[in-house]
C-alpha cells in the first residue's frame, strides 16, 4: 500500500478542501436564512424554502461525504505512517481535528434547527461562528507544514491574533452595515 501513499495523501487533501468549503459556506446560508426571516411573509417563505434546499444539498452531498472521506484517507495515512502518532505536532494536530469534529457536529445541530425552522441565532452570531473553521484551518495547516512542537506555541499566539483581527473585522462590518 505504500506505493499508493501519494495518491492517498492527495485524496485526503482534496476531501479536506471540500469539507472546509462546506463548513465555510453553510454558516453563510444560515446568515441569509436568518436575515430572510425579517422580510415580508411572501419573501420569507420563498427565501427560507430555497435556502433550506441549498443547505440540505451542501450538507449531505458535499460536506458530510467530504468529512467522512477525509477521515477515511487520514486513517489510511496513519496506518501507513504510524510513527506520526508519536510526534508531538501530530498529537496537537489531532486535537485540532477533534475540535473540527465538534465544530462540525454543532454546525449539524444548527443545520437541523434551520431545516425545522428553529434556527434562532443572530446573523452576527453566525458571522462569528463562521470564523471557527477558519481558525482551525490555520492551526492545522501551520502544524502540518512546520511539524514542530516549539513553533506551535508561536502559531497559537498567531491564531489568537488572527481571532482578534477577525472579531474586529466582524464588528467593523456590523457597524458599517448599521450606518
Amino acid at each position: 500500500m505504500e506505493i499508493y501513499y501519494n495518491y492517498i495523501k492527495s485524496l485526503h487533501l482534496i476531501f479536506i478542501i471540500t469539507w472546509f468549503a462546506g463548513l465555510f459556506y453553510i454558516p453563510r446560508i444560515f446568515i441569509y436564512y436568518i436575515e430572510a426571516q425579517e422580510k415580508s411573509e411572501q419573501e420569507k417563505q420563498i427565501l427560507s424554502k430555497q435556502l433550506q434546499i441549498m443547505a440540505k444539498r451542501l450538507w449531505y452531498i458535499i460536506t458530510w461525504p467530504s468529512a467522512i472521506l477525509a477521515s477515511l484517507f487520514a486513517f489510511m495515512l496513519l496506518y501507513l505512517m504510524p510513527a506520526w502518532l508519536l510526534q508531538q505536532w501530530m498529537v496537537i494536530k489531532l486535537v485540532f481535528v477533534g475540535l473540527l469534529y465538534v465544530y462540525h457536529i454543532k454546525t449539524h445541530q444548527m443545520f437541523i434547527a434551520m431545516q425545522n425552522n428553529r434556527l434562532h441565532k443572530s446573523s452576527f452570531y453566525m458571522r462569528l461562528w463562521n470564523e471557527g473553521a477558519t481558525l482551525i484551518l490555520f492551526a492545522v495547516v501551520f502544524l502540518v507544514i512546520l511539524k514542530s512542537s516549539f513553533h506551535w506555541v508561536f502559531g497559537l499566539l498567531g491564531l489568537l491574533g488572527l481571532a482578534i483581527l477577525l472579531m474586529l473585522g466582524i464588528r467593523l462590518y456590523k457597524k458599517y452595515r448599521k450606518d
